[in-house]
């Protein structure tokens, strides 16, 4: 019998009402597992109104309240992060290795939410003017809402709700239908941890769901990470119902390779930033640009490694490299690869028809490297997500951040050179938001913000470390003017001498 995963509203398990679910596949084997409850308006109505209910309560409540549960909950997902991963694993398909490492970098923010209390300290200032003071405080704003993508089921979230809530707000989340499990087990693991009820929900849906999120009233803020059109519609749509939002979109992730860099660094990260968990993240690194003469060689150390990748099921320990999620999803990264000679590329490895012995029918694509791209090739200009690399040449340095600023993507960057003078200026120069210095995927710890520029980012706020904390909060400034009490009318004697 088929499993179903249901919605999570008001601290517990609430069967799915509308009559429609989506099927969940193991995408090692291509088998329909487990099939989810997608929310009708209804259903998005009443996890909204538990948040509503609760916010009541959790708004008010103490930092220490918030944090004690918190760090309950941290020691909780610590404890099963091997569980969480094999989730991931089951459902989306990256390597065990894979999924610990993102429950890992989820647990990052945790640490940052269970410190809160530092980020939410006000200002104050006194004597502005005779006995007048001022302060800023910032106050949460109430329920807001995630909508998550597939390809990091728990770490997305984690960016989150985590912050959201030690802040003082209530939570709903939507998660990728293909990948929910994680969600609701992490919803688990937090009301074991004491969370109250209704503090944090999850509905599962398609478009119906987002849509409701999107236009609900009582919804005031919604943080999303997804593709660019998506993120494009999210911000228009929520910021026309009066919402703060925040929509990370897509990426073109360049890595510049210089004449000086040290080759086989460069050819190592370039291997693991793009074919890593199969190229399905939005930090891959999915476009090299070699600088001068070095490009041959450069191109064939990268082959070198990326040939010895073994690809299988996630749950195998010597698998390397995973399926991808949906086989609509394979179908349309090979087709990219397929059509790349035609375009001008030279292709170098192609691996659009590999297969694993035993798992036919799983989502498999094997490792493409395509060389010499033109900047016209679709391969170069759309975001594939997926393990195809391309490398494009260009003569200079300056050249070659003229190609990166001309895309119209800016999420992450990254340099490799042996001279600081040229990664300082690479790092002032380039147009986008996070940037590595021999650091292939500078993905920002819980502290310092992640987010891009240009067509990868729709709102003002990156999401977690401060810009977390300011999104998920609104400021006030109290001014304050007491008499002194040695005003106090007559007959109120409050022990001070009477000297004006």
């Amino acid at each position: 019998m088929t499993n179903i995963v249901n919605h999570w509203i008001g601290g517990k398990t609430a069967e799915g009402a509308s009559g429609t679910y989506g099927p969940v596949t193991n995408p090692a084997t291509g088998a329909v597992t487990t099939k989810v409850a997608f929310a009708s308006v209804d259903e998005v109505d009443a996890a909204v109104a538990a948040a509503k209910e609760a916010y009541l309560t959790w708004g008010r409540s103490s930092l220490a309240q918030r944090t004690s549960v918190l760090f309950r909950f941290r020691a909780l997902l610590d404890a099963h992060r091997d569980e969480v991963a094999g989730l991931i694993t089951a459902e989306h398909g990256k390597v065990h290795s894979d999924a610990l490492g993102e429950v890992a970098r989820g647990l990052e923010i945790v640490d940052l939410a269970c410190g809160i209390n530092v980020q939410l300290k006000g200002e104050l200032s006194t004597e502005v003017a005779t006995r007048v003071d001022v302060a800023s405080i910032r106050q949460p704003l109430g329920v807001v809402a995630g909508i998550t993508p597939f390809n990091f089921p728990a770490m997305v979230p984690l960016w989150m709700f985590p912050i959201a809530i030690a802040c003082g707000n209530t939570f709903v989340l939507k998660p990728s239908e293909k990948d929910p499990s994680a969600a609701v087990r992490i919803a688990e693991l937090l009301s074991e941890a004491g969370l109250p009820d209704g503090v944090f929900n999850v509905v599962h849906g398609d478009k119906v769901a987002v849509d409701r999120l999107l236009e609900h009233p009582d919804v005031k803020a919604v943080s999303f990470v997804g593709s660019t059109p998506i993120a494009r519609y999210i911000h228009t749509t929520a910021s026309a119902n009066g919402k703060r939002v925040q929509a990370l979109g897509g990426a073109k992730n360049h890595m510049l390779v210089l004449p000086d860099a040290d080759l086989d660094a460069a050819a190592d990260a370039a291997v693991s930033a793009a074919y890593g968990s199969a190229g399905e993240r939005c930090m891959a690194i999915s476009a090299v640009v070699a600088v001068g003469a070095i490009g041959d060689e450069l191109v064939e150390r990268i082959r070198e490694r990326a040939e010895k990748i073994k690809i299988g099921p996630g749950d195998d320990p010597t698998s390397e490299m995973g399926p991808l999620i949906t086989k609509a999803h394979r179908d349309k990264v090979a087709s990219y690869v397929e059509g790349a000679a035609a375009e001008g590329c030279e292709v170098v490895l192609d691996g659009t028809g590999h297969t694993v012995d035993g798992h036919e029918d799983g989502h498999w694509i094997g490792i493409s490297l395509l060389d010499r791209v033109p900047a016209t090739a679709k391969a170069y200009q759309d975001e594939i997500f997926g393990p195809v690399l391309c490398v494009l040449r260009a003569e200079t340095y300056e050249e070659g951040v003229a190609l990166i600023n001309a895309s119209p993507f800016g999420n992450g960057t990254a340099i490799f050179t042996r001279d600081g003078g040229a990664a300082r200026r690479f790092q002032l120069e380039v147009e986008a938001g996070m940037v590595g210095v021999n650091v292939p995927i500078p993905v920002p710890v819980g502290y310092h913000s992640f987010g891009g520029w240009k067509d990868s980012l729709f709102g003002d706020h990156h999401v977690y470390g401060n810009d977390g904390t300011h999104f998920y909060t609104r400021g006030k400034v109290v001014t304050t003017r007491w008499p002194d009490p040695a005003d106090a009318p007559a007959g109120v004697d409050l022990g001070f001498p009477r000297n004006h």
